[in-house]
């Protein structure tokens, strides 16, 4: 997951390949809860590991429920049967409305049956999230409910024992959210006995698909609730909670949904594949492979798998009623770029409140584009851009920490005019789908020059790979240290039993068996650690003896060629910073921004003196001085890739510098070779 302040995507020009979706948030939650309120133990697999998911955990053991972990995507949780384990909780709850609401109602109910009290809030969107229409039904029930801050809102305080009403129709509104007949529906079976329990809705019920996945997960706990319409649901006498021991989470058909679209966009020679969700979910969010088709994509689908082709070009435009489809629409109002006329999205005045009001978000971030957008109380219309490139701009997008706004404008990377997208705070995915990016990286592809390296050259112990690495981790990007390619070949050829000295390279057969070893080299970079195939070897390749090794094996032509086209290779999405000696030079040429590294000898044989000396190794610094400047020396003036800056390279010489002033003034750079440098987007602040 990206915890960077801001992530820059490229022009990206394909998708294909299979993607797995996390688990549905809808129905995750709701399983949850319900294992929650049944006796016994339930299993629950394929469950979304998100911010959503592990809230709604944490408040449930903190009421007493058993929640054991049994891998990455699944739980065990120890039923309460209808009780109350715990009688006073203050539960932080985030911004998931499946949490809040839901839990709201169960702990009303119990709280009135058993006594208690409870306080829940969450973040400060959640306070603004309305909340009244659930709190008015409870009350009426005789649920003793009470608002901490501003009324209609969270946070709230439940507390019992009361005494409820259950003879007469409950009755919750159904056209601001369908989560508080949700919530009573999951709530109320735990009072009914010994009479059925009716609840009606007032007014129009707005996702509806979203209350259907509801009555299908309550029947597979035991409870087949009675539905007369959309207006009556009547929970049976006696109803009580049993667990079916195991569950499966759908896919979320709503995270399927960008990857749709990014088939219908850009899937010309082979198929997108979504695992996890099939066209007979239960997800009422399965309906945007309709919409999608309707704008003219090819989509096939089996038991739990979609297959997904351009088809249509540009895409055709439609006018719909989402009504059905509210988190799914999202993601048509970015493909309506791409479209052949204006696309208006109807009755979705559920957006207003949201994780952020959806509408004016939408409308806002779209222009940034260059689009022409109309929004309207409940619905939203979007004019698109040129399907030749005309009209498009780069965007930085304001996301309001809302997960879907940041996948969605995701989708305009694909615009024709090869206009780069920057998403303000990516960590707001974590909501429901963490790895969203990298989940989105193995199935898109941009062209190798559309991929951002930033190169940092310079002599031995300038501090080159420090910099290189703590640039990498404020972008988002990747990092290649390709002196540790070649001090990895060096600790390779010596496990293979490959003469390193300079009597043994002279002989080609040497040579040649070294360029043999680097074609194939298992090299591996992650968290801060250097792999030679499965081997931490992080330590044996800072060696002195390992950087003398590398400094020669360098020098020789075929393996240098052999190991050009696997650090290319290293341009992956969403970007590069490598640091070399001929990165700027040689492998990467055409970077937008190489930087050539520097300090004072004597500075350079301070540092590595400090190096060693905290890793409990012993070297002189006149030695080390000497060394180096034999280094220097041997690096500009061998044949082949010497060390020198590139003909535009930023000379920056960190002499007097701390780590951090040197990567501000490489940052500074960047922003000013990035389409988006009218805004800062929190460089200087670095992670989020």
């Amino acid at each position: 997951m990206y915890t960077t302040a801001f992530l820059d995507i490229p022009p990206l020009r394909r998708a294909a390949g299979t993607v797995r979706l996390p688990g549905s948030k809808s129905i995750s939650n709701r399983v949850l809860l319900l294992a929650a309120l049944s006796a016994g133990r339930t299993e629950v697999h394929d469950l979304l590991d998100s911010d959503d998911t592990r809230v709604m955990l944490q408040a449930l053991q903190q009421l007493g429920c058993g929640v054991q972990r049994l891998g990455p995507t699944a739980v065990a949780v120890q039923g309460l049967g209808g009780q109350l384990a715990q009688r006073h909780a203050q539960l932080f709850l985030g911004n998931a409305g499946t949490a809040m609401r839901p839990l709201t109602a169960a702990l009303a109910v119990l709280t009135a049956q058993h006594g208690g009290v409870f306080e829940l809030s969450g973040v400060p969107r959640m306070h603004e999230r309305p909340i009244g229409d659930l709190v008015d039904a409870l009350r009426r029930l005789g649920a003793d409910v009470t608002y901490l801050g501003q009324p209609g809102y969270p946070p709230l305080r439940v507390q019992g024992p009361a005494t409820l009403h259950l003879q007469a129709p409950i009755q919750v509104r159904g056209d601001v959210s369908s989560q508080f007949l949700t919530a009573l529906l999951l709530a109320l079976p735990l009072a009914a006995r010994p009479h059925p329990i009716t609840v009606e809705v007032v007014g129009e019920l707005i996702s509806k698909p979203y209350v259907d996945i509801t009555l299908k997960l309550l029947q597979r706990f035991g409870v087949a609730v009675q539905r007369d319409g959309w207006q009556r649901f009547t929970i049976p006498a006696g109803s009580a909670y049993r667990t079916p021991g195991t569950v499966h989470v759908e896919g979320d058909a709503s995270a399927a949904s960008y990857f749709i679209a990014a088939g219908a966009l850009a899937a010309s020679d082979a198929a997108l594949t979504i695992e996890g969700v099939g066209l007979a979910s239960i997800q009422g969010d399965i309906a945007f492979a309709e919409a999608a088709r309707a704008m003219g994509a090819r989509i096939e689908g089996e038991a739990n798998r979609l297959h997904v082709r351009r088809g249509a070009w540009p895409l055709r435009a439609l006018d719909l009623d989402c009504n059905a489809i509210p988190d799914a629409a999202m993601t048509l109002a970015v493909m309506a770029l791409y479209a052949d006329g204006p696309c208006t999205l109807r009755n979705i005045g559920s957006w207003r409140v949201k994780e952020t009001d959806r509408i004016a978000a939408m409308a806002t971030e779209l222009r940034k584009f260059g689009a022409v957008v109309e929004e309207g109380p409940d619905w939203l219309r979007v004019h698109p851009l040129g399907a030749d490139g005309t009209g498009w701009r780069a965007a930085s997008v304001h996301t309001y920490d809302d997960h879907r706004m940041a996948m969605c404008a995701s989708l305009a990377a694909f615009n024709p005019a090869r206009r780069p997208v920057r998403i303000q705070d990516p960590r707001c995915v974590a909501k429901t789908f963490p790895d969203y990016f990298e989940t989105l990286w193995q199935v898109v592809q941009a062209d190798p020059a559309d991929i951002p390296v930033i190169c940092i050259d310079g002599p031995s112990a300038c501090g080159k790979g420090t910099l290189a690495a703590a640039v990498a981790q404020r972008l988002g990007y990747h990092v290649l240290d390709s002196g540790a390619l070649y001090r990895l070949l060096g600790l390779a050829a010596q496990r293979a039993g490959v003469p390193t000295d300079d009597a043994a390279l002279a002989d080609a057969a040497v040579a040649e068996r070294l360029a043999a070893l680097a074609a194939q080299l298992p090299a591996r970079f992650a968290d801060g650690r250097i792999w030679l195939g499965d081997e931490d070897v992080t330590d044996e390749v800072r060696s002195e003896a390992a950087g003398a090794a590398a400094s020669r094996v360098s020098a020789l032509p075929a393996v240098r060629t052999a190991l050009l086209q696997a650090q290319r290779r290293w341009r992956r999405l969403p970007g590069l910073v490598a640091d070399g000696r001929d990165m700027g030079t040689v492998v990467f040429p055409d970077a937008p921004l190489k930087v050539y590294l520097t300090a004072g000898v004597a500075e350079r044989a301070r540092r590595r003196h400090e190096q060693l000396r905290a890793r409990g190794e012993h070297a002189s610094i006149d030695d080390l001085l000497a060394e180096l400047e034999a280094r220097d020396a041997r690096d500009r003036t061998r044949s082949v890739a010497a060390l020198k800056p590139a003909e535009d390279a930023l000379l920056l010489d960190n002499t007097h510098q701390t780590i951090e002033q040197s990567v501000q003034t490489v940052l500074d750079w960047w922003q000013q070779r990035r389409p988006f440098a009218p805004e800062r987007e929190g460089l200087a602040a670095g992670s989020s």
